[in-house]
């Protein structure tokens, strides 16, 4: 009987090691085109992840917005932890703001305007607060100009919080 429990706990543990690890990698699973400077890619299944926070812009980009985590990066949010850890990724997506067709009072998300992914690295991101960025439309990463302007803004609005905009919405 003893064995037979060994056993089943050993077998527990092996199924339990591979399901966490089939987790890390299709978090760390990556599609499409880099953005530039960084080198940061959209995840695989990264609308799969846990919201951190809705959020709604106003003019002019007028937008609604919806944060999400992999594991690492919720993990950090729920045990408030500051700095954040290396191998957090948050990925931001924007749609236009639009008036529901089908009930006025209520916004509903119109087109797709953003995917923003955020990849926290301390050694390769060591010069931008430990964060490496990337944005897309359409799939595809914008410019080399518009990343530029990522750092700077993050850094100098909330560094004290690692550089992160978004408070977790409990």
């Amino acid at each position: 009987m003893k064995l037979f429990i060994a056993t089943v706990v050993a077998a527990a543990a092996a199924t339990a090691t591979v399901l966490i690890a089939g987790s890390r990698q299709s978090e760390s699973a990556e599609v499409g085109d880099a953005s530039p400077i960084f080198g940061v890619h959209i995840p695989a299944g990264y609308r799969q992840w846990e919201m951190v926070a809705p959020a709604q812009e106003a003019e002019p980009l007028n937008e609604l917005r919806a944060v999400l985590g992999n594991t690492v990066a919720i993990k950090a949010y729920k045990d408030q932890t500051l700095p954040f850890p290396d191998g957090t990724i948050l990925a931001k997506l924007a749609w236009k703001h639009i008036q529901s067709p089908d009930f006025e009072p209520a916004s509903v998300p119109g087109a797709t305007t953003t995917v923003q992914i955020m990849v926290k690295d301390s050694k390769k991101y060591a010069a931008t607060g430990g964060w490496g960025f990337g944005r897309f439309i359409d799939g595809k990463p914008v410019d080399e100009a518009q990343h530029e302007t990522c750092f700077a803004c993050h850094e100098s609005r909330v560094k004290a919080r690692d550089y992160v905009f978004t408070r977790y919405a409990k």
